[in-house]
């Protein structure tokens, strides 16, 4: 007689008692019970430029909002943290109320515990929590050491369109370990060929056709209009491409190409999910796409991943990751001949060396990059990669001589950017005139500023992109010290009533 499968904890993947009716383990359920009542704000939030902007400039309900979206907390957690009524948050993060009295001020900063050198307060600090066992850091098949098999990419697809609510979030940590780990297992582990042979239906050529239309549809839809819905939608897709995988027939080849839709869909849909503010979210999709690269045998498709995983990096406080995970995927495609993609995984980098401060090394990155798009794109390259153009490469240009604190330099190269963009590509455009304003304040011209800052809030308002509205936080953070100055009026008043008649989402 056959005996059961060993089950197995959730969370650190222990076994699990025959008695115990739970999904986790006694020390893990504990464990659970203490993070419920004890929310904290994760470490890598203090590390975010945006937060650090908000806190500089004591905008207490943008870094409310930013803290709380970052961290992936709940208002009423945030509430319990810093004493203040959840009702009272709600308003200071929508702007009709403001944090102006002193003992409120220390008590939210010093809830949320906000390093020293981000305040400019001698606020009191609570003693630090009890040292806690470490847990084991994946769960079940979740391990990249493990091989990777067709089971495992499933595995990893369940666990990113909706998996157990725990282990989802034990998973899908921006663990620095996480990330290296999935970067060198998708370099270096071998794959098992995705095929099946079962009663049923034949997966055709003509279904893959359809599947990836609407893959390159949703992909358009996100670069004119924002992300907005798109994640759910993304997650449909990729729930009926998980059912192929399992109760359709299909040779080596076939089913190399449904693992191919399959990559370039979570890559898609852990974009979408970055742009809707999803950050915690957003890895669990691209470690699924590495893994479905990884069967469909195309590298291009992992080094896309891996880009947007150096994006999610740099963007979180982790730019040594950014490097590492661009990096890597230039070396794994280097002699495929494809110059917009190394072109493209270039610029990544360079953001990466940027955010560390790293002039030089970004710099050199950039040079190589345009000189790779220059040379256009080849017959190799990836035909997801079509937005790749001379406009990217000077907006992200613009973007590291920002990072670096060289405002004039970036107004330059934003100028530039603004000229050869794709037009359709609003969300980019109005991304890159949020940061070419910010420039133009940061060097001094208001006029100019507010000119292209009123440019960025039009994209704002027709867009459903929550990356857009953060960038254009940042922006306004800039205008506040001056307040005063009617340029600088114009802006926050507009700002202000698009914020108050919910037009800008």
């Amino acid at each position: 007689m056959l005996q059961p499968a060993q089950r197995r904890c959730d969370r650190c993947g222990c076994p699990l008692s025959q008695y115990n009716t739970d999904t986790l383990c006694s020390a893990c359920a504990r464990l659970r019970t203490w993070e419920a009542s004890n929310p904290t704000v994760p470490e890598h939030v203090w590390f975010d430029q945006d937060v650090r902007d908000a806190l500089s400039v004591w905008d207490f309900g943008r870094a409310s909002r930013l803290v709380r979206l970052r961290g992936g907390l709940r208002q009423e957690d945030m509430a319990q943290l810093t004493g203040l009524s959840q009702a009272f948050l709600s308003m200071l993060e929508s702007g009709s109320r403001r944090l102006t009295n002193i003992d409120k001020i220390v008590d939210f900063l010093a809830g949320l515990a906000v390093p020293d050198e981000l305040v400019p307060l001698p606020l009191p600090r609570a003693p630090l929590p009890a040292q806690r066992e470490p847990l084991t850091q994946y769960p079940g098949d979740a391990d990249p050491t493990l091989p990777w098999t067709s089971a495992r990419m499933v595995a990893a697809l369940d666990t990113a369109v909706g998996g157990n609510t725990m282990k989802r979030r034990r998973f899908l940590t921006a663990s620095g370990v996480a990330l290296t780990a999935y970067v060198n297992q998708w370099d270096r582990a071998e794959v098992e060929p995705l095929q099946r042979v079962a009663e049923g239906s034949r997966l055709t050529p003509g279904l893959l056709d359809s599947l990836q239309r609407t893959t390159d549809g949703l992909r358009t839809m996100d670069a004119s209009s924002g992300s907005g819905a798109l994640t759910e939608l993304g997650n449909t897709h990729l729930k009926f491409l998980r059912h192929l995988v399992d109760r359709t027939s299909y040779d080596m080849a076939t089913g190399q190409r449904l693992a191919a839709i399959i990559a370039d869909t979570a890559t898609q849909t852990g974009w979408f999910a970055f742009d809707s503010g999803e950050r915690e979210q957003t890895l669990g999709y691209l470690y699924a796409a590495l893994r479905a690269a990884k069967a469909s045998g195309d590298i291009r498709l992992g080094a896309g991943a891996l880009s947007y995983i150096a994006i999610h990096a740099y963007s979180t406080g982790a730019p040594h990751h950014a490097v590492t995970a661009a990096h890597t995927a230039r070396e794994k495609i280097r002699k495929l001949g494809t110059p917009a993609l190394e072109a493209m995984l270039l610029t990544r980098q360079a953001r990466g060396h940027a955010k560390l401060g790293e002039g030089q090394a970004a710099l050199a990155a950039l040079g190589r990059a345009s000189e790779l798009c220059a040379q256009g794109r080849s017959e190799h390259d990836p035909d997801w990669l079509y937005w790749i153009n001379e406009g990217e490469i000077h907006g992200q240009t613009g973007s590291c001589h920002l990072d670096l604190g060289d405002a004039r330099s970036a107004v330059a190269s934003f100028t530039k950017a603004r000229k050869a963009l794709n037009p359709g590509d609003h969300r980019t455009r109005g991304l890159f005139l949020s940061r070419a304003a910010t420039a133009h304040f940061a060097n001094g011209d208001l006029e100019a500023g507010a000119v292209t800052a009123h440019e960025a809030l039009d994209l704002a308002d027709q867009l459903q992109s929550t990356r857009l509205n953060d960038h254009i936080d940042v922006m306004l953070g800039h205008l506040r010290p001056v307040i005063h100055n009617p340029y600088a009026q114009g802006v926050l008043e507009r700002a202000a009533d698009a914020t108050g008649t919910g037009s800008r989402t």
